[in-house]
């Protein structure tokens, strides 16, 4: 158990931050995510992920990459790139303040064109329907879960199974989702629910624990390189007005 660190401030570093910092926050991110997988069977996704890289290696089959937002999104993109035809699927009716969807929408937008320059290879990019309501419905008597808990589940199946029909209907090969590169997302739960919908939809899931070797901290790296817009809450009302709470607890401490 870790004690004393608010999970936070790991997930959004603040710009300019140094290495040897940027360091120890990659370590604690990946024990944080442990700690955080209690209830799951142990899979090593990263691996899996290699083996199906390497099955397909040459073929560059289509994948819909869901995301969340462009800092979480970019390591992703710029793994992936080399072994898959892309299209992000911005989907997110968890984000109930229509100013920062759209922010956020524009910002992926533009990660997707700038990134795609530097490195030859660019992605496509598909929005899904701004739904709020759906999401409201879905969280309804879930309001006061703490962050992590029932309520993340449900957004989770919601968004993964939009995108699990969008994939097929689509024709598509893989879905996947960037969520798993975060430390306060559950990537066990994730994988799991990915799996269940593509099961369902008959469609693969392209397993993945984004943040592994690397990958949350190149994408704090890339996030400053893109000088990307860097939100320090999931998206939905809950989450906001939870991590104010955090913000003011910790004020109150240091004054």
């Amino acid at each position: 158990m870790i004690v004393g660190i608010h999970v936070d401030t790991l997930a959004f570093p603040p710009p300019g931050e140094g290495g040897a910092k940027r360091r120890m926050r990659g370590m604690l991110t990946e024990t944080i995510s442990e700690t955080m997988a209690n209830d799951a069977p142990k899979q090593n996704y990263q691996k899996q992920l290699e083996q199906i890289l390497e099955k397909e290696s040459g073929k560059c089959p289509r994948l819909l990459l869901h995301t969340c937002c462009a800092p979480c999104s970019s390591y992703c993109l710029e793994y992936l790139l080399s072994h898959f035809d892309i299209t992000v699927f911005y989907y997110n009716p968890n984000i109930t303040e229509e100013a920062e969807y759209r922010h956020r929408a524009t910002e992926q937008h533009r990660l997707i064109e700038e990134l795609g320059r530097d490195i030859g290879r660019t992605a496509s990019f598909v929005e899904g329907k701004y739904d709020p309501q759906r999401f409201l419905e879905a969280a309804k008597g879930l309001e006061k879960c703490p962050e992590g808990g029932e309520r993340c589940e449900k957004c989770f199946r919601l968004r993964l199974e939009e995108a699990a029909q969008y994939a097929v209907e689509n024709g598509f090969d893989y879905f996947t989702t960037s969520l798993t590169i975060s430390p306060l997302k559950n990537a066990p739960l994730l994988n799991t629910i990915g799996q269940e919908m593509g099961e369902r939809y008959g469609i693969a899931f392209l397993p993945s624990d984004f943040k592994k070797k690397g990958g949350y901290q190149r994408s704090i790296e890339l996030s400053e390189k893109y000088d990307l817009y860097r939100q320090d809450y999931c998206g939905c009302a809950f989450s906001k007005a939870e991590r104010e709470e955090q913000k003011r607890k910790r004020a109150e401490e240091n004054s």
